[in-house]
């Protein structure tokens, strides 16, 4: 009797899960300028040396979180803003960009990101220490 066809996959790797599969994790310019505005702010606040740590945990935590789990952040839109300005930038974004941005917690720092299933790659866009102000819209997406 000859074997099941799905038993005869022997020669074959199994199926590598979605968790093996490593997203690239890019750090836009605005991403970078909102941490050198974080360490200006913790500076102020005579706490320098959390900046430290939030770059340890960055390193050591949030981008192998993003790289193994693009999507462990919540999508943006599922608490909408309210203010009329806020709106008004969302609206003046790309087609389907508000859709795609998504915020990760992690200890007083909200990070937006976008990941991009077709080049496998997430997008640092912001990072926000939970004492500063909203994200500016205008300046992640210039010209929109």
């Amino acid at each position: 009797m000859a074997p099941s066809p799905s038993f005869n996959n022997a020669a074959q790797p199994p199926p590598r899960s979605v968790a093996e599969q490593r997203y690239r994790v890019e750090l836009t310019a605005s991403f970078l300028e909102h941490l050198d505005a974080i360490e200006a702010f913790l500076l102020e606040a005579d706490a320098g040396f959390a900046y430290d740590t939030l770059l340890a945990e960055l390193r050591a935590s949030v981008i192998p979180n993003l790289q193994r789990f693009p999507r462990i952040g919540r999508p943006y839109l599922d608490n909408p803003p309210q203010s009329a300005e806020a709106l008004t930038q969302l609206a003046a974004l790309p087609a389907g960009a508000p859709e795609a941005l998504r915020e990760y917690l992690h200890g007083d720092y909200l990070v937006l990101y976008t990941d991009l299933e077709a080049d496998a790659t997430v997008y640092l866009l912001s990072i926000r220490h939970h004492r500063q102000l909203s994200f500016d819209f205008a300046r992640l997406w210039p010209g929109a």
